[in-house]
């Protein structure tokens, strides 16, 4: 399963909150993030810091991420990447058995 994509989310469009797509697949190469957030010139740079910080910790390294923020807290943030990764490792793990 040489071309098999993976695929998880988390989050909503609701206020205060951000929906977070991951697309694990073996053509990307390197972390691609896809930002839009009303608040991208005052914040972006920091929400995607945020980003690169799980993923590191993650020890993610090859990734696509498109992050549609509505003003999430940084802890929000961090909690729906970390979770929609896992859902993508998770998805692949079933999708092998």
């Amino acid at each position: 399963m040489k071309d098999q994509v993976n695929i998880g989310q988390a989050g909503t469009l609701e206020s205060s909150d951000v929906l977070v797509f991951v697309r694990f697949s073996p053509q990307q190469k390197g972390i691609k993030i896809d930002l839009e957030s009303p608040s991208e010139k005052c914040f972006g740079k920091m929400i995607l810091k945020s980003i690169e910080d799980v993923l590191n910790d993650l020890g993610i390294w090859n990734i696509y991420i498109k992050v549609h923020d509505r003003g999430a807290l940084d802890c929000t943030i961090r909690a729906r990447v970390e979770t929609a990764v896992k859902r993508a490792q998770k998805n692949k793990g079933e999708q092998e058995e």
